[in-house]
């Protein structure tokens, strides 16, 4: 504001008028206090300084990929940085390819965001976590492994790295998760599909009953690990929808561990009429 001409009176008049509420030092809420949840964290980031970043359990909030994330807000930055209060600052390295911007907001990517979780998240949340990054099909152009090649001696990384490898699916390519799904058909008696097929003015699917107006799509290939990913696909399963098709999802997961439930649901599915 200093910047934009005005003067120090100026601006503590318009706090004295309410139509500047001080929310940090240095940063405000313009006409009125009341915050969003990213409102709190855009404010944090700002507070911390430049080169902050949302980060930690704010920032799997953000990604939805953790439930809440408490009134204290994560942020990260390299530079050491005073205290602010509400806010937890991390001094930490961040390559630019760890940090990404969400709705205006600077936030550390998904994997530098596990990776960060890693260290403070028990087990079974962290791989609740995980879980939840699949499921949203949420990926970045630096893939998980490689952070975890990065910082092997960072708190939380070893375990990290035994639930990923317990993730078969997370880092199974496209065509070994469709093959692997035609050997459980086989070995459950249900019939052959097309794959990859083509459907007029929808596009390909990855399984493909014509007869039976029923289409699965294989999660959890790394071929669709992106936020765009997640929304094109959630568009399309709208659009097969629409023209008659139903849609079913299944994961690398849900074969290896429920096998004989998919293959009931898809038996029930397949003599069903479309």
């Amino acid at each position: 504001m200093l910047a934009l001409g005005f003067g120090r009176h100026q601006i503590a008049r318009m706090v004295d008028r309410a139509r500047l509420h001080l929310v940090h030092r240095g940063v405000y809420a313009v006409g009125h206090p009341g915050l969003t949840r990213k409102g709190r964290w855009m404010a944090a980031v700002l507070a911390a300084g430049p080169g902050a970043v949302l980060s930690h359990r704010s920032a799997g909030a953000l990604w939805t990929i953790v439930s809440g994330d408490g009134r204290v807000v994560a942020v990260s930055r390299t530079a050491a940085c005073g205290r602010r209060p509400g806010i937890q600052i991390h001094r930490v390295q961040l390559e630019a390819d760890e940090v990404t911007t969400v709705d205006g907001i600077p936030v550390t990517t998904v994997a530098r965001t596990l990776l960060d979780l890693a260290g403070e998240l028990p087990r079974a949340r962290l791989e609740r976590a995980l879980d939840e990054a699949e499921v949203r099909r949420l990926g970045d152009a630096t893939p998980l492994r490689e952070l975890i090649d990065r910082y092997p001696r960072r708190r939380g990384t070893r375990t990290l790295r035994e639930i990923r490898a317990d993730h078969v699916g997370a880092v199974m390519t496209r065509h070994e998760l469709e093959r692997r799904f035609v050997i459980f058909l086989d070995d459950h008696d249900l019939p052959r599909p097309l794959v990859n097929h083509q459907i007029p003015d929808i596009g390909e699917c990855d399984i493909v009953w014509p007869g039976a107006r029923l289409v699965v799509e294989l999660d959890g290939y790394e071929t669709h690990g992106t936020r765009r990913s997640f929304e094109s696909d959630r568009a399309r399963d709208r659009a097969l929808q629409v023209a008659g098709w139903r849609v079913v999802r299944i994961t690398w997961r849900q074969l290896r561990d429920d096998p004989r439930q998919v293959a009931a649901d898809l038996r029930v599915l397949l003599s069903a009429p479309g």
